[in-house]
């Protein structure tokens, strides 16, 4: 449509009509669009929902798809959470990319670490603060074992099963150190994909030893730089004025919000529950003062 108004219009007439359009629809505009991915991953209650390929999928597509875009911008802060809901954010990301021949950059925030650090990845470039924590690179589970104190309050334990496994590691039974192998199995095979997922979108970019990358420790900025984790330091706008000059745009695509985006399907997993806190609200109080503390934990282990 551009292209025709400029064939048939008089000289000088076509700058003036451009002086009406959006500045990121001009022939010529630079435009990065910036999708911040910020929060625990796959941790959903009905007032916590995390980050899940469900509840930013169309985020990301809405971003791929802007007009004149020369390349998308992330902008990551998260401690880590389900490696599922990383690694298909991750997949996702590399998909779209490909699919619109578009590179991807990412900014690192305050963390990038385990299932974050594995969507900063996705990224051909990662960018991030000198006070930035990336890294985390494995896999960590745990529970609670309550078996003493209900014995205390004379509380007996009825447990039916079908499978011999099936009550593995329950917190109100003792712990079964075949148990505890089985489950360090499964973490050693997550843990796995995981360190091949960075090795193959990192490359030969990685400095440090297997010992030192995938033990699970963290680093801050430059020592991150220093091992291979990212590939500079610097902030999303220095960056992108830096590479696509002083006039790049930035624009944020943001979730829809509102009544009609939630009718509309925008709900997370798990967002049905919601109608138990209909009214007073009781039922869901200790599920989500659980989900809080679960994701204050988490930050907390990053000095957050």
């Amino acid at each position: 449509m551009t292209e025709q108004f400029r064939d048939c219009a008089e000289p000088g007439l076509m700058d003036k009509l451009m002086d009406y359009l959006p500045a990121r629809f001009r022939p010529g505009a630079a435009v990065v669009p910036v999708v911040r991915l910020s929060g625990t991953i796959g941790s959903v209650t009905p007032l916590r929902p995390g980050l899940t390929l469900s509840g930013v999928a169309r985020m990301l597509e809405r971003a791929f798809a802007v007009r004149n875009a020369r390349a998308v911008a992330l902008v990551i802060n998260s401690p880590g959470g389900s490696p599922v809901q990383s690694r298909q954010i991750y997949l996702r990301i590399r998909q779209l990319a490909a699919e619109k021949k578009l590179p991807v950059l990412a900014f690192v925030e305050d963390v990038a670490a385990s299932g974050g650090y594995m969507i900063a990845c996705a990224g051909d470039e990662i960018f991030c603060d000198p006070s930035s924590i990336l890294g985390s690179i494995g896999v960590i589970g745990g529970t609670f074992g309550f078996q003493e104190a209900i014995k205390r309050l004379g509380i007996e334990r009825r447990l039916y099963t079908a499978g011999e496994h099936k009550a593995m590691l329950d917190p109100f039974l003792p712990e079964d150190p075949d148990d505890v192998a089985r489950l360090k199995a499964i973490q050693r095979e997550i843990h796995a994909i995981f360190i091949a997922l960075v090795k193959g979108s990192r490359g030969a970019r990685l400095k440090g030893a297997d010992d030192v990358l995938f033990t699970g420790e963290y680093w801050v900025g430059d020592t991150a730089v220093g091992l291979g984790l990212a590939d500079g330091v610097g902030d999303l706008r220095s960056t992108l004025r830096a590479r696509y000059g002083e006039k790049v745009l930035t624009p944020v695509i943001a979730q829809p919000t509102g009544l009609l985006s939630g009718l509309l399907g925008r709900r997370s997993p798990g967002a049905g529950s919601l109608v138990a806190l209909d009214g007073v609200g009781v039922a869901g109080l200790p599920d989500e003062l659980i989900s809080a503390l679960e994701t204050r934990a988490i930050w907390a282990k990053f000095g957050f």
